[in-house]
Order: C-alpha cells, then sequence, then structure tokens
C-alpha cells in the first residue's frame, strides 16, 4: 500500500504513535544510528526500530549536519544500514545559506 503522507515523532513516541495512528500514514524516525548494533547511548538503531515496526527515517537533516557536524560519510554509513535492514531512507540534502549565495546549490545537491 502506498502512503503519501508520513510524521516523525520524537522517539520516545514512535511506539505509541505507531499504535493509535491511521494505517494509511507512514511513521519516520528522525534520525538512526550509523552503527548496526552496540553500546552507542542515546542511538537507535535499525533493529529497534523495525523490533517496533517503524520502517522509515529520516537522514541528514540540516541540524544533524550542522550542530552534530554529521558529515557525507555518516549519512552514507546510515543510508547503507537502512538498505541492509530493507528500510526506507527520507534523505535530505541542500545546501547551507552561504553555499546558495555562492551559487553552490547544484554542486552541493549533487555530491
Amino acid at each position: 500500500m502506498s502512503k503519501d503522507i508520513c510524521v516523525a515523532p520524537v522517539n520516545i513516541h514512535l511506539h505509541h504513535i505507531k499504535s493509535i495512528i491511521h494505517p494509511k500514514i507512514a511513521i519516520s524516525a528522525q534520525n538512526v544510528s550509523a552503527f548496526k548494533e552496540g553500546a552507542y547511548t542515546g542511538e537507535i538503531t535499525t533493529s529497534q526500530l523495525k523490533d517496533i515496526g517503524i520502517m522509515n527515517s529520516i537522514i541528514g537533516h540540516s541540524e544533524r549536519r550542522t550542530i552534530f557536524t554529521e558529515s557525507d560519510q555518516t549519512i552514507a554509513a546510515k543510508q547503507k544500514l537502512l538498505q541492509e535492514a530493507g528500510m526506507t531512507s527520507i534523505l535530505c540534502i541542500g545546501e547551507k545559506l552561504e553555499e546558495r549565495e555562492a551559487n553552490m546549490t547544484w554542486n552541493v545537491c549533487k555530491r
């Protein structure tokens, strides 16, 4: 079934929202760990998301890239784990204001 609407609540509410939301609405995590398993305090892995029936995750959001300094390589690692888990990613791409003003939009998005 195709789902045209997706919500992405904070992790602590994923399980509850899953239990009450209309089945035509997809649910996504806001982020996923770049590590498969292990002691990574505060991270949520693909297997943990799948355990509660969440099959989507946003990756590459601007705050993750700027505030948490996630690199393209980190985003690629997350993408690989999502693909290996049979999950769907919502990949955010885009340029910073300085890059847009320097006419670098296409180069940033292409990268």
